[in-house]
């Protein structure tokens, strides 16, 4: 199936009732800059949801830096824009991915069988000169019937089946830059290294100046995986593990699953081995 959609299919659906588009756009070190970036100018129709606010809930102990969101807050933020289990979704963000793919895997999750990516992001979109706006939408209140699909989430005693029990039959994927999967280098999280029986897929490897790879490219990323394996995705927190498990998806992989804690939850753990 086809997760990714271009700015032209876009462009055509801008009056389409049943379409809504979703900014996402965020920055991990100035977290008020997507919002502030939506309200500067934004595509028409669009609302507004923060990674950290909407699309996470707040830092605990454990859970990672970006934990699950709580459920009802969820699903009322989707309500008051008009969201419900039948419309179809566009999420973007400048076009890193990560953040626009959150939103997406959220969605998924929640059982909502039409969602989407927006190709390029913001950045391509206003370098097309596709129409921009201020004008802040309002949308008659819905209600968003959800069917979980529990089976798109690791715990993190799946993880430590496969980092206590490897080799197993399931693939762990590390979606972060290879420097902080061998540990030589650890800019956020506390501890240096991986989750150990982790191989390394990096997640901006997916993309090619702000799009993601056709699912040819993709299958090659993922050439040395057998495709019935069960595969789990992390990252540091959740985030950037979703684009790959989106490029997973486009490639074929079936039995896809994200573990949202990461690794910033796996070292919150005492006990948990690092290699």
């Amino acid at each position: 199936m086809k997760y990714v959609k271009d700015q032209k299919w876009l462009l055509e659906c801008l009056n389409d009732h049943h379409v809504r588009i979703v900014d996402c756009r965020f920055s991990l070190s100035e977290p008020e800059k997507g919002n502030l970036e939506y309200l500067q100018g934004h595509l028409p129709g669009a609302v507004f949801f923060d990674l950290e606010k909407d699309l996470s809930r707040p830092k605990q102990f454990h859970g990672g830096r970006h934990p699950m969101p709580v459920l009802e807050e969820f699903l009322a933020k989707l309500g008051n824009a008009g969201i419900d289990e039948k419309t179809v979704i566009v999420a973007y963000d400048h076009g890193e991915g990560a953040f626009a793919a959150r939103f997406w895997w959220l969605l998924q999750y929640l059982g909502h069988e039409h969602v989407y990516v927006l190709d390029g992001g913001f950045k391509a979109w206003s370098e097309a000169n596709y129409p921009i706006t201020v004008e802040v939408p309002t949308f008659e209140k819905a209600e968003f019937h959800y069917n979980i699909q529990s089976e798109l989430l690791a715990t993190i005693d799946d993880v430590k089946g496969v980092a206590e029990n490897r080799p197993g039959g399931i693939i762990l994927i590390d979606s972060r830059e290879e420097k902080r999967f061998l540990g030589i280098e650890e800019p956020i999280d506390s501890k240096a290294g991986h989750i150990p029986g982790a191989i390394n897929k990096p997640w901006m490897e997916g993309l090619k100046g702000n799009r993601y790879k056709p699912a040819s490219d993709q299958k090659q990323r993922f050439i040395n995986i057998e495709p019935g394996k069960e595969i789990i995705v992390y990252c540091g927190s959740g985030v950037t593990a979703a684009p790959n498990f989106l490029a997973l998806k486009e490639a074929g992989f079936e039995r896809v699953k994200l573990y949202v804690g990461s690794f910033s939850d796996w070292i919150s753990y005492e006990d948990n081995k690092i290699e």
